[in-house]
């Protein structure tokens, strides 16, 4: 007898992050983040809530990264 398996897709697994950890990531100010984000330079928050928004942690990694290859140019 032959048990058969399900497999399930693999989802990508990301965390929103907050503010704060965005700022000490980057270690840019909220205000420089925002007029980042207004030139469209920046990762776009996503609205959680009328008064909290988070940023998707491989969004932030990934432009701290491209930063980084952009200084060694």
């Amino acid at each position: 007898m032959q048990l058969v398996h399900e497999t399930r897709p693999v989802v990508p697994r990301d965390r929103l992050i907050r503010m704060s950890e965005v700022e000490t990531l980057t270690g840019l100010g909220k205000t420089s983040i925002y007029e980042l984000m207004k030139a469209g330079k920046f990762p776009r928050s996503i609205r959680l809530h009328a008064r909290l928004v988070a940023w998707p942690e491989t969004a932030v990694l990934s432009w701290i990264q491209s930063r980084i290859q952009e200084g060694q140019q």
